[in-house]
């Protein structure tokens, strides 16, 4: 077996080195992990590193957010991963690819860099550079091919390194109104992330021992970063849990109560994974009893000062499959009717299964969507009412966004999950001329951390599926009129359906 980090950093650390404990048997403990990257951080300059996965993640009016990982060339670990080099991190860019003249850095050391470049100028194209240590940071190759990760190369394929170009988008026009996080997939209780049954590079990624389950600490993650980002509104857009357990689902509303109050500042609904019978230890609708009451139906209404929110059960039906969408005649009928009363009204739908899946990298089955009668009717229902603009889904783990011709105003949002890479959440912004729709990270050592181990999922190619094909699947502006919509108010809001 090959030795997973050269011996020299073993002495360094002050530890046994690594062929010894391979040779012993013994697994190579948390804190001998964490001595060793300890131990990098005093490694003499020359040593080299190696500066990959630059992504830019986020593209805003006025600011940027990059990515990228530095490890030790030589310790892959045959999944495209290397070990941790502990460095700075620095992104150099300009609005000239020659003359590279601001900087934005980092205060610590750390292997996995997140560099967010702020005070950027609406409509303005800018070149950057992301490098640690003078290495240049440069994007997996099958990105590098599609332009997508990091943007533009100015010197087009096979560049090392760039300089890669961005534009700013022009902000939304008018005033801000609201915002809401939309996140979907938190998975409470999984161990192994990216486990497929009778695919044999699906194998799964699991945590590393001694670390806090990574379920709950990319929720709270993202609870933090919402909330710093400005989220007024959280929505969850299914697979709260892994199985339905009671106890998953309490540990899941209790983490998001750290975002503010169920039925008023944050609203679930349920996925294949909360679905009814998921678990042996109850016969009862554990996800309504847990976000909710069992009497009450787990599709609803709410209206935040004017916008409408439809939350859709679209494991409503029992007995259909282990992962496929539907919603049952009843349901249907009563979102048919609720759009028809208020066809105008600005609208924003969620629920777990997507209408449609594209593009997608892996193949398609019928579990992946809801039943192509059901999108149908859904799609002919958003012809006839203008005020949806968008409609928010989960289950793929991915971010895409599609327009589809028989309901252009309604742009079909698809957002990475929250459990594991590309780890985050989309904020909507909403302002009186149109909104903006940004995929951020959850920040936080731990939730990078995670992030950078469980994007080795499929063979090393969940990236490429989960990021965005594009920028735009994860930045989009689109310009309407939303000037109806205020700031919701601070009091429990007017409701329709169930408490969500």
């Amino acid at each position: 077996m090959r030795c997973c980090f050269p011996a020299p950093l073993a002495a360094l650390a002050g530890v046994p080195g690594p062929c010894e404990v391979l040779r012993s048997g013994a697994l190579l403990a948390p804190a001998l992990l964490r001595a060793v990257s300890a131990a990098r951080t005093r490694l003499p300059h020359h040593h080299p590193i190696a500066a990959v996965h630059l992504e830019l993640v986020t593209l805003i009016e006025d600011r940027a957010i990059i990515t990228w990982y530095t490890g030790l060339p030589g310790t892959d670990d045959g999944f495209g991963h290397m070990l941790p080099a502990l460095t700075e991190g620095e992104v150099v860019y300009g609005t000239h690819p020659g003359r590279l003249n601001r900087v934005a850095g980092e205060d610590l050391p750390t292997a996995h860099h997140h560099v967010e470049l702020t005070g950027l100028e609406p409509g303005q194209t800018y070149y950057y550079q992301a490098r640690s240590r003078g290495v240049a940071a440069r994007p997996t190759a099958l990105h590098l091919i599609r332009g997508n990760a990091a943007g533009t190369s100015l010197h087009g394929l096979g560049s090392h390194g760039g300089p890669y170009s961005f534009t700013t988008p022009l902000p939304p026009p008018g005033r801000h109104l609201i915002s809401l996080a939309l996140c979907n997939d938190l998975h409470l209780g999984e161990t192994t992330a990216g486990l497929v049954g009778g695919i044999p590079f699906m194998r799964g990624i699991s945590q590393q021992p001694g670390l806090a389950p990574y379920p709950e600490l990319m929720t709270r993650a993202l609870v933090q970063e919402a909330r710093r980002r400005g989220a007024d509104v959280l929505l969850a857009a299914g697979d709260i849990s892994a199985g339905g357990s009671v106890a998953d689902l309490a540990r899941a509303r209790g983490i998001l109560d750290g975002f503010g109050t169920h039925g008023r500042d944050y609203f679930v609904v349920r996925g294949n994974h909360d679905r009814p019978g998921a678990v042996e230890e109850s016969d009862g609708d554990t996800f309504r009893s847990g976000f909710g009451r069992p009497d009450e139906p787990g599709y609803f209404e709410r209206d935040l000062g004017g916008l409408r929110i439809i939350g859709l059960d679209t494991y409503e039906k029992r007995g259909n499959g282990a992962d496929s969408g539907g919603l049952g005649a009843e349901q249907l009928a009563w979102f048919r009717g609720r759009l028809r009363e208020q066809r105008e009204q600005p609208t924003v739908v969620f629920g777990h299964h997507p209408l449609t899946v594209r593009d997608s990298l892996f193949p398609v089955g019928a579990g992946q969507r809801l039943g192509r009668r059901q999108a149908r009717a859904i799609l002919e229902a958003y012809a006839a009412t203008p005020g949806v603009f968008l409609h928010h889904a989960g289950h793929t783990h991915r971010n895409k966004r599609t327009v589809l011709p028989q309901a252009p105003h309604v742009a079909l949002q698809e957002v990475g999950a929250a459990k594991e890479y590309p780890g985050g959440f989309s904020l909507l912004r909403v302002h009186t001329g149109g909104y903006a729709l940004n995929f951020f990270k959850a920040r936080g050592a731990e939730a990078l951390e995670w992030g950078e181990r469980s994007r080795r999922m499929a063979g090393g190619l969940w990236p490429h599926h989960a990021l965005g094909r594009s920028v735009t699947d994860r930045n989009s502006v689109v310009y309407r009129d939303l000037s109806g919509i205020t700031r919701p108010p601070l009091a429990p809001l007017a409701a329709t359906g169930s408490a969500g």
